[in-house]
């Protein structure tokens, strides 16, 4: 009887007699896996188990609780830097209220993807009646006076998350969205809309950005979320390592690797990225452990993890013109944003006005940092926050 992970296999000696040995089965078989449960590492993956925001949810909780009732939830902002839990105490509560009742209609809409006023509604109205409304040929009024219908035929109350909302303030969307939404009782009596306002840019203070008419009507509360600290993310990973990963297949020294470079990255999304790469270096290696070599290059992948999301979300100009900063920054000197729009403009039509105005979205993203420099007048220098070699990579 073999010992369990030992497996036997014929050798000749050098007598040239056959026989059979032990070996240790330490290579991982074409249809073995150390996951246990891969989705527990996807990026939207909401946990059962949400530690830390106790404080945060119960605040939410409160500012929702008059619709719960019928009447209109208090506005909030939700703060803080990225991968600090924000999104996941919005969905997990919404969860909740699908759960509970049909009367508020909890919606989370995207920023990043939809980030126009058509787009938004266009989600609002798909998840009150079930698809899309046209894609040509449909007004924006159309498409609000059947929300506004279905919201007063079924008595319901709208409760609208925009995430990353900061994505509407650069394109300049922020007021149109927050107007419609905060003042259809207006056009509409009766009708109850509460919006929770997700905001990941520490620079942006959502409530001064927004204009008179939408500042009378939204008076938000903001909750702020706070970067977990090393013993924090240390329950959250291992939590997320019990759940998605068979024992034995990470040390404890490289699991405090993780933990390390999650604390480096300031971000719990790039540890959570982290140990799903590692764990499939691993498995290409046919190996039953994960080692430090597989972590380590995991990591030259998952500590651009918010690049690769930012660029995704770029319009095609953008693109063009985030590559062309690449390229002059890999060429050398400083870039200073007048210089740089010369060399960018030939052969294109992007003004400066529009040139300009995509530079700070980019800043606002954390792409570049833009900085006013004295001088003969006030000079703006673009620096990228990025190897330029990176963002080339991720644009193709």
């Amino acid at each position: 009887m073999l010992e369990e992970g030992v497996k036997s296999r014929e050798q000749y000696g050098r007598d040239g007699t056959r026989r059979r040995v032990k070996v240790k089965k330490n290579l991982l078989m074409w249809d073995e896996t150390l996951f246990r449960d891969p989705d527990v590492f996807e990026i939207d993956y909401v946990p059962e188990q949400f530690n830390f925001r106790e404080t945060q949810m119960r605040e939410l909780a409160f500012q929702i609780k008059p619709g719960l009732r019928g009447g209109r939830p208090l506005n909030t902002i939700c703060r803080g830097l990225p991968g600090t839990g924000k999104t996941t105490s919005v969905k997990k509560l919404f969860t909740e209220i699908e759960e509970t009742t049909k009367k508020l209609i909890p919606i989370h809409i995207n920023c990043q993807i939809d980030n126009t006023k058509f787009a938004i509604f266009s989600q609002i109205y798909r998840k009150l009646s079930g698809h899309l409304p046209p894609a040509s040929g449909t007004s924006f009024k159309q498409v609000f006076d059947a929300i506004a219908r279905i919201l007063a035929k079924e008595e319901q109350v709208l409760l609208v998350a925009l995430d990353d909302a900061n994505y509407l303030l650069y394109e300049n969307e922020i007021n149109k969205v927050l107007y419609t939404l905060l003042r259809s009782h207006e056009a509409y009596p009766g009708t109850r809309v509460g919006v929770i306002v997700i905001v990941s840019d520490m620079d942006v203070d959502m409530g001064k950005e927004v204009d008179a008419r939408v500042s009378s009507v939204f008076r938000p509360t903001e909750i702020y979320f706070p970067p977990y600290t090393i013993d924090e993310s240390r329950t959250i990973i291992g939590e997320r390592v019990m759940q998605g990963l068979y024992p034995g297949c990470l040390s404890q020294a490289m699991f405090d690797l993780v933990v390390e470079q999650t604390q480096k990255s300031g971000d719990l999304r790039v540890g959570v990225d982290l140990l799903k790469r590692a764990t499939l270096n691993a498995e290409k290696r046919a190996s039953r452990v994960i080692e430090r070599e597989d972590i380590c290059s995991a990591y030259t992948i998952s500590r651009y993890l918010h690049l690769s999301y930012s660029v995704k979300t770029l319009r095609t100009e953008e693109k063009a013109l985030l590559a062309a900063l690449a390229a002059h920054a890999g060429s050398g000197g400083e870039m200073n944003a007048g210089e740089v729009y010369k060399s960018v403009k030939e052969g294109s039509t992007l003004g400066y006005t529009r040139f300009y105005e995509i530079v700070k979205k980019f800043d606002a993203m954390r792409l570049v940092n833009l900085e006013y420099r004295e001088g003969k007048g006030r000079t703006r220098v673009i620096s990228l926050r990025y190897d330029p070699v990176k963002i080339l990579e991720y644009l193709s």
